[in-house]
């Protein structure tokens, strides 16, 4: 098999795959010398800690990848704060939880006081959209690890969120089944996940591609992942039963999969689909089985609801996020994912392949 686009531009999803299951295997093996706390396996979006009274903590933690590069290149800062909150929310409210609070913890080659105040003007405008505190955080000058793109603007961004959630609302997928709706929610662009490959093959940040509608690519690649906690709370309010929440990231639509019912999902209406990965795949020449395995497509979020629920849980999630939409639905095909329009399927230690004639 030919090598593909990602591993070209130097990162190889089934190595990592492989390490982070190394990484789960020995941790797994801790001996604390009492009952453990954890309520869900390890795999899910977020994990949750049992505490007294019948409540749950909620604890993610995730960074923000290579867009930090970006940043450094076109010298601007203030948007990845709100990437950092995105990533680390989105991942809490898919178990149900309410997120809280996120720590921050910034590493800087240059402890540059307008640089860090952009990154932290980010960090506020994220907690105020998912309604969290930043009660604390570490800032680190590390000049001999970080080098910058040019030096000394180096720099990494992680985050580390905590929400609460009444045990008995988990939302963890397994009571997802077949005929459920798939609804999705519209991503604003690349988000934070595939950066990677995106300026490898798009290597002009301040080139404006006509496809692009007047933004130059250091701009379309610097739109921040979209926060989803508003809606997503205001959907897990309503009656409508929630079977399961995805955060669409890297592996796209194999995210599905990390929920924990034996199911599959077939997309078979996917979200329009932003420009920018358009001119990802012509550019690189990425086929549409690696661009659906690396990126979200359009789709940053999925809700799995009944389907006789479909239409209200859309609706309702479309106030805050226009687009949103019903874009397939359940199947019983256990550990797979279907894109009927596109020809492709998967699975997680697989990633997309054409589907048998």
């Amino acid at each position: 098999m030919p090598e593909r686009a990602y591993a070209r531009a130097g990162v190889d999803q089934s190595g990592a795959g492989r390490a982070v299951s190394a990484l789960v295997e020995v941790l797994e093996g801790i001996q604390t010398g009492r009952g453990s706390r954890a309520a869900i396996p390890s795999g899910h979006y977020a994990n949750v800690l049992r505490l007294e009274g019948g409540l749950g903590l909620a604890l993610s933690t995730d960074g923000v990848g290579s867009k930090v590069i970006v940043a450094e290149q076109l010298d601007r800062f203030d948007t990845v704060g709100i990437d950092c909150i995105a990533m680390n929310v989105n991942d809490v409210i898919c178990v149900g939880a309410d997120p809280i609070a996120v720590l921050d913890y910034i590493a800087v080659e240059e402890a540059h006081p307008e640089r860090v105040g952009q990154i932290a003007d980010g960090l506020r405008r994220g907690a105020e959209e998912a309604q969290v505190e930043i009660p604390g955080g570490e800032l680190a000058v590390l000049p001999e690890l970080l080098q910058g793109h040019p030096s000394p603007r180096g720099f990494d961004l992680l985050g580390f969120c905590v929400g609460l959630v009444d045990l008995g609302e988990l939302v963890t997928g397994a009571e997802v089944e077949p005929g459920d709706a798939v609804v999705g929610v519209p991503s604003s662009g690349v988000h934070s996940n595939g950066l990677t490959l995106a300026r490898r093959v798009l290597d002009d940040l301040s080139e404006a591609p006509p496809e692009l509608g007047g933004a130059t690519v250091g701009e379309t690649l610097l739109e921040p992942t979209v926060i989803y906690v508003r809606a997503v709370r205001e959907l897990l309010e309503t009656g409508v039963a929630v079977h399961g929440l995805a955060h669409i990231t890297g592996e796209g639509f194999l995210n599905l999969l990390r929920l924990e019912a034996a199911v599959g999902y077939s997309i078979d209406s996917p979200l329009p689909v932003p420009a920018i990965f358009e001119l990802i795949a012509e550019r690189g020449r990425v086929d549409p089985g690696e661009l659906y395995e690396v990126f979200n497509m359009g789709c940053g979020f999925c809700c799995i609801v009944p389907w006789d629920d479909r239409e209200a849980a859309a609706a309702l999630l479309a106030k805050r996020h226009e687009g949103a939409g019903v874009i397939g639905r359940v199947t019983p095909s256990a550990g797979l994912v279907e894109l009927p329009t596109l020809g492709l399927i998967g699975r997680r230690d697989e990633g997309f392949r054409p589907a048998p004639a």
